[in-house]
């Protein structure tokens, strides 16, 4: 493809630029509900006008297509096409890649080295702060964040990678010109400043249940790796795992309290196999190993290590300290010490598994934790 016809803006008034866009929103709207042979189409002829005639599809009338320009010019996002060299490389790989990418904010943050953070929009005290500890310590280390901007898990994610300095991306499920849910309206226009919001749907169309999976399978294509926070046992967290698994990418899950519903998923995830995140570096350490980022990144603006900006951002990452303070002057159950600390077990959990796998902390026969000296 022309690099004139890389990014495709809504603005562009070359008559053949504006053809191309219409052309592309046309495939867009027929089969982005089956982008496996959109790709197979687009493969075999370059063309999207001629992939659409291939697979069947009847053009869109005139006006349909003048009003998603229109809606595109609006929103002031633009189209970057399957097979363009602005189209991310990982999703150009995958058998269902999207025939088209709509893209508010910076097109360039879904090349960059990315790690999804997913979890329960109904997350835990718990839940919510080892969210934002691992984004606020991967953004500060120079990776993209990439999320849902869902509710819960998804939204902190996005908020700690913008506090940090970093960078985030947002993929919908809806069209470009719409923010789901509404209340992330904010949220998604910050997202745009210092990273992307990116949808394969178009300009029009309303978030509906059959989309999230489809959405989810972009989460996970975009990135290197992918860190599920928490998920219960029917989770659209665990729809992204399963994409990711099957696009051959990592899958880390943060280990939680075994009674607790909103760790059920992550706990099965590790059951099955998946890495278990105890800190941001482990999955930092793993990706060198792996080659597939340097051993050093360029760091986020403004932040100078990534455990300064996690205490920075995250009060809970002194959790540490203050546990080994309290067990010092006497061993206490676990119900004693949140009550010391005026912490919830769940709130407690992460910090104290950290401490006992390290050794520092260990739980005598009557159930008692005490510093290991």
């Amino acid at each position: 493809m022309h690099p004139d016809f890389d990014v495709l803006r809504p603005g562009d008034s070359r008559p053949e630029v504006a053809a191309l866009l219409r052309a592309w929103l046309d495939l867009q709207r027929s089969l982005a509900l089956r982008p496996q042979i959109a790709k197979e189409m687009l493969q075999r002829t370059g063309d999207p006008r001629a992939a659409l005639r291939l697979a069947g599809g009847a053009p869109a009338p005139a006006a349909r297509l003048e009003a998603s320009v229109a809606a595109l010019r609006r929103a002031d996002a633009v189209a970057v096409p399957f097979g363009s060299g602005a189209y991310p490389e990982r999703l150009a790989v995958l058998s269902d890649a999207a025939p088209l990418l709509l893209v508010r904010g910076d097109v360039a943050a879904l090349a960059g080295p990315c790690v999804a953070v997913v979890g329960a929009r109904a997350a835990s005290a718990y839940g919510r702060a080892v969210a934002r500890r691992f984004a606020t310590e991967l953004a500060a280390a120079g990776l993209v964040i990439v999320s849902g901007l869902a509710l819960g898990i998804d939204a902190i994610a996005h908020d700690a990678a913008l506090e940090a300095g970093g960078r985030t991306v947002a993929v919908q499920a809806c069209g470009p010109e719409r923010v789901y849910p509404a209340r992330h309206r904010d949220l998604a226009e910050r997202i745009c400043e210092n990273g992307a919001v990116v949808t394969e749907f178009a300009p029009g169309t309303s978030p509906q249940p059959a989309y999230f999976p489809l959405r989810n399978r972009l989460i996970s294509g975009l990135c290197l790796a992918v860190l599920v926070v928490e998920a219960r046992q029917r989770s659209g967290s665990l729809i992204t795992a399963g994409h990711a698994a099957q696009q051959g990418i990592d899958v880390f899950a943060v280990p939680g309290p075994i009674h607790a519903p909103t760790s059920a998923g992550t706990n099965r995830l590790l059951f099955q196999g998946a890495g278990v995140a105890l800190a941001p570096e482990v999955i930092l350490d793993e990706l060198r190993r792996q080659g597939s980022l340097p051993a050093e990144l360029p760091r986020a603006a403004g932040t100078t290590s990534p455990d300064a900006a996690a205490r920075a951002a995250d009060p809970a990452a002194s959790e540490h300290q203050r546990i080994v303070a309290a067990l010092l002057d006497e061993p206490l159950s676990r119900d004693q010490l949140g009550r010391r600390l005026e912490r919830s077990p769940e709130q407690l959990s992460l910090a104290l598994l950290e401490l006992e796998l390290t050794g520092r902390v260990a739980e005598d026969r009557d159930g008692r934790l005490r510093v290991v000296s």
